[in-house]
């Protein structure tokens, strides 16, 4: 029932877009190592860049796993699944990147997303992922779930931060700097705001 893609458009554009909801999987190479599985919203965080490349924002949170595994090895997978209409799941398959804010990118990455306003979340990153593989599968098993709205409790929390604020909560919480295995995970102090 799968079928593989060479890219990313048309049809499986539009689904990956239009979903409200996504998860990213990441993993360190060593084989005990934990495997990180993350849901993401917020709308207007993601975007297809091109037929092969997506990006999404990454915000402050209790952990940057997603950021130590793509500084290891790369590693990315971002499922979307269909809760309404015709049954879908779309896996993007690929390597990953986070442009941290002091990057030279990061302005003009950031203009992919005129719907959010990175203050009010404490924006760490843009993870952009260059996919592989693009595959799709029946998505059978997956039940009709309903989206009312996206939570307002993360802009809430984090528009009070600046940046200096912002180095301090990350540097007091356990896996920001080092991820859960140890890894190198985002740079602190958070390099200042590019934009």
């Amino acid at each position: 029932m799968g079928k593989t893609y060479e890219r990313i458009d048309g049809r499986l554009r539009t689904f990956i877009e239009a979903q409200p909801l996504f998860f990213t999987a990441t993993a360190p190479l060593s084989g005990d190592g934990t495997v990180n599985l993350s849901p993401k919203g917020l709308k207007g965080s993601f975007a297809v860049l091109d037929e092969l490349t997506v990006a999404y924002l990454d915000f402050a949170g209790s952990t940057a796993e997603t950021i130590a595994h793509l500084r290891e090895n790369g590693r990315i997978t971002l499922m979307w699944c269909a809760f309404q209409g015709p049954p879908n799941i779309v896996r993007v398959h690929g390597r990953g990147e986070a442009v941290l804010r002091d990057d030279p990118r990061f302005k003009e990455l950031l203009s992919h997303f005129p719907d959010i306003d990175p203050s009010l979340h404490g924006l760490r990153a843009i993870i952009v992922v260059t996919a592989d593989t693009v595959r799709d599968s029946c998505g059978y098993a997956v039940p009709f779930m309903t989206y009312d709205e996206d939570r307002d409790l993360h802009a809430r929390r984090f528009a009070r931060e600046d940046d200096a604020s912002l180095s301090a909560y990350f540097a007091n919480k356990e896996h920001i700097a080092t991820s859960l295995d140890g890894l190198p995970g985002l740079p602190l102090p958070l390099p200042p705001s590019s934009v």
